[in-house]
């Protein structure tokens, strides 16, 4: 008989959790910055670059052009991205069906945030990045926020710095990996790989780049486009510890709920053409609709000296109007709960994925009255300032979309808003129930996940 020697570990680290509650209740000051001394930070790292954005015409735009055959707008490289036609039929909702432009970029990114301990606190290694379509052009965002055609280096720029620690295994302590969606209005079926990767090495700072806690990440999430898409994300999947005992539903009803929604719709969502988009319009600098609502797309010229490459330029995406994103919340029992909703979104890999209460750009249901708007979305906008218990404008991902921001909100309601038994497609779920749902890939959207990283990092509790 031979003997298996082979040593066997825990199937969890029970102390990890302990360790990022440690790291998000370190707020004031972190081993190499004060949280208040932060703003004078990130305004020193963008006077010390020079950063350029200007829109062009689609033709002025440097090996970017519309393919004859189908007007598709693709790069010469048949990498980086492509921007074609989606025809979407869902069967339900205000909208059952239409067609629109989408993203497709079947690559994997990696969403990176490299860890390590110091005088026994968790601290992230956050990056100020400039992003073409951010506002205010830099932000906080991962250690490593790139494509496959990034670090692979296929625009022949220099190497993406710290890539090392999430390409190589073995290199660091992986605590979190799971592939994530993006927003899937605007992408067709794109994953990135979120990842916090912990290392015990002698790390050399690039001066672009910072160390916070946890807690510290968590104070800027209450200010307004400071912390990028790709940080928050990344910050959803934390492996942090929430302590509810009990719940409305139990986790096996919750995922019962949840996979009879997602197996209830019949969507079929195909690309197509870009030429053959109906009810869009283009001209010399702008592809829209002919309503003027949603989203556009344009093209831009970008300059970024701290970029792996100083200059290029490339389609955004650009939408109409601010978004919302909010949970309605409410005490059942004691516990906080949200109210998700399993929302079906064209680009989604597999039909619906739990999302804020309320998800969409007010300005575009304008022109609709009571059951044609959105659920809920009256109660966020008439909501009192008594009753929100976090708000903040954040952008969305600086990469693909120009000048992109919602609203994120939690707010309070009771039974007469938001009653124990939800309409159709929504859930009372809590705090602990969603995060628990962010280990696994494709179950929780971009926005819910950016409220959870606000939870995650206690920049505010229910």
């Amino acid at each position: 008989m031979s003997t298996n020697t082979a040593a066997l570990r825990p199937r969890e680290d029970t102390g990890l959790a302990h360790r990022f509650a440690r790291s998000a209740g370190s707020t004031g000051a972190g081993a190499q910055l004060r949280t208040d001394d932060f703003s004078g930070w990130l305004r020193d790292r963008k006077r010390a670059h020079r950063f350029r954005v200007e829109r062009i015409p689609f033709a002025e735009l440097d090996g970017w052009s519309f393919k004859a055959n189908t007007g598709n707008l693709t790069h010469r490289s048949g990498k980086f991205f492509t921007v074609e036609g989606l025809s979407a039929h869902t069967g339900t909702g205000l909208v059952p069906q239409w067609q629109q432009p989408i993203i497709r970029q079947p690559e994997v990114g990696i969403l990176g945030i490299l860890a390590k301990e110091f005088d026994g606190v968790l601290h992230f290694l956050m990056q100020a990045k400039m992003e073409p379509g951010n506002p205010n052009l830099l932000q906080l965002s991962p250690t490593v926020q790139a494509t496959r055609s990034n670090y692979t280096k296929v625009h022949r720029g220099a190497d993406v710095k710290y890539i090392g620690y999430f390409v190589h295994p073995g290199r660091g302590r992986v605590l979190a990996d799971v592939l994530q969606s993006e927003h899937g209005s605007w992408f067709f079926r794109k994953s990135n790989r979120n990842m916090i990767v912990e290392t015990d090495e002698d790390v050399p700072l690039d001066e672009d780049f910072c160390w916070l806690t946890l807690g510290q990440i968590g104070e800027l999430l209450r200010r307004d486009n400071v912390v990028n898409m790709d940080a928050r994300t990344v910050l959803a999947c934390a492996p942090t510890a929430y302590t509810e005992a009990d719940a409305l539903s139990s986790d096996t009803q919750l995922r019962s709920w949840f996979t009879a929604e997602r197996s209830g719709h019949d969507v079929r969502a195909e690309l197509m053409p870009l030429a053959q988009v109906a009810d869009w319009v283009r001209d010399e600098s702008v592809i829209e609709h002919v309503q003027g609502r949603y989203f556009r797309v344009v093209a831009v010229s970008v300059e970024a000296d701290n970029r792996e490459v100083g200059g290029w330029s490339q389609p955004l995406f650009e939408p109409s109007g601010i978004g919302v994103a909010a949970f309605v919340t409410r005490r059942i029992g004691g516990v906080p709960h949200l109210l998700a909703h399993a929302k079906l979104e064209g680009g989604f890999l597999d039909t619906v994925e739990l999302a804020p209460t309320i998800q969409c750009t007010p300005s575009n249901y304008a022109h609709r009255m009571g059951p044609d708007r959105p659920s809920f979305l009256d109660l966020v906008l008439s909501a009192d300032p008594s009753r929100i218990r976090y708000e903040a404008l954040h952008s969305e991902e600086g990469g693909r979309f120009l000048k992109a921001e919602s609203r994120y909100l939690f707010v309070e309601a009771d039974e007469s808003e938001a009653p124990l038994v939800p309409p159709p497609g929504y859930a009372w779920v809590t705090p602990g129930q969603l995060h628990s749902l962010t280990q696994h890939s494709h179950y929780v959207n971009v926005q819910a996940r950016t409220l959870l990283a606000v939870l995650n990092t206690g920049a505010v509790t229910i």
